[in-house]
């Protein structure tokens, strides 16, 4: 059985999506944007305030689900350009300091709201048979 998770302490689905669902011992985040949920509008700067941003809503969604970022297992990174992949690893790895989860970073055409940095994850619930 699957639960949707929903929080006002990150940016609302802009579409037919949920933010994150519960299925079994896991949650599944959709993409977030560096959209600051406070004013529904982009952070100002580059990729690394983006992605600063971006971690910050998978947080909250994240605790919203009765999880944190301790507990993600897998992220996909998608950068409107590859070259912006040291400033986005960089802030990435403030977040991620020990026992990084698995991830793949690839460059998309275009990003939704034309954000230079999207990241979904996967995390597992705390007190599962495996954390």
């Amino acid at each position: 059985m699957k639960q949707i998770i929903s929080t006002e302490d990150a940016p609302r689905a802009i579409g037919p999506y949920s933010q994150a669902v519960r299925a079994g011992n896991f949650v599944f985040l959709s993409g977030q944007i560096p959209i600051d949920p406070a004013t529904g509008n982009f952070v100002e700067g580059g990729v690394a305030e983006q992605t600063e941003q971006v971690l910050k809503n998978i947080s909250a969604v994240l605790a919203a689900s009765g999880t944190s970022l301790e507990n993600v297992v897998k992220t996909t990174v998608f950068l409107a350009d590859m070259n912006d992949f040291a400033a986005m690893n960089e802030v990435y790895g403030r977040f991620f300091k020990e026992n990084p989860p698995a991830r793949a970073t690839v460059q998309a055409a275009r990003l939704p709201r034309d954000a230079r940095v999207e990241i979904e994850a996967i995390a597992e619930l705390p007190g599962t048979p495996s954390s």
